[in-house]
């Protein structure tokens, strides 16, 4: 894989999440969907709901490749499509999960445990000549850390995609989900 960051420059870039009935296969025909449109998906991330019976996936999707509108329109047509919500990113909450090794002598740990702390990540691993690290947050964060971390070297790394939900209403009408 090149140096390029596949979530950099997110603008033209939609991210929907699809509830979908919790069966073998969905996903394959999910992906397959994207794969026989040309839709291309820049991230992807899938698991279960709080019910047994439905998981969400969160598609980050190049709007460049494909409208929105036709892509969520040819996704209702799976019979195992419950819901889709498009989410702006203005009014929801975007994150994801980094795992790195990197290159840290015993003179340069101490400056990669520091860049860790700053951004409040955690070490997992420590090695003789590396470091495994990891970082969750904004996707901007991610690409921040993961820029940062270039500097020492970085051996092997996995981000997990983007996860989103809708950010909560504040306003004091709202009453959805108090218990009463």
């Amino acid at each position: 894989m090149s140096g390029v960051n596949p979530n950099a420059g997110h603008g033209n870039h939609q991210v929907l999440s699809v509830l979908v009935q919790n069966r073998p296969g969905v996903l394959a025909r999910v992906a397959s969907l994207f794969a026989r449109r040309g839709y291309n998906i820049v991230s992807l991330a899938v698991a279960p709901t709080d019910r047994d019976d439905y998981s969400r996936i969160s598609i980050v999707v190049d709007v460049e490749s494909a409208s929105i509108e036709q892509i969520v329109k040819q996704l209702f047509k799976l019979v195992e499509v419950v819901r889709i919500q498009e989410l702006d990113p203005r009014r929801s909450v975007e994150r994801e999960l980094m795992m790195a090794t990197v290159r840290a002598s015993a003179e340069q740990r101490g400056q990669v445990i520091e860049l860790v702390n700053i951004f409040e990540g955690k070490i997992l691993a420590v090695g003789s000549e590396a470091v495994t690290v990891s970082l969750d947050g904004s996707p901007e964060k991610i690409d921040d850390f993961e820029e940062l971390l270039r500097q020492y070297g970085i051996v092997e790394s996995q981000r997990t995609g983007r996860v989103a939900l809708p950010k909560l209403d504040r306003s004091a009408r709202s009453t959805k989900g108090k218990a009463g």
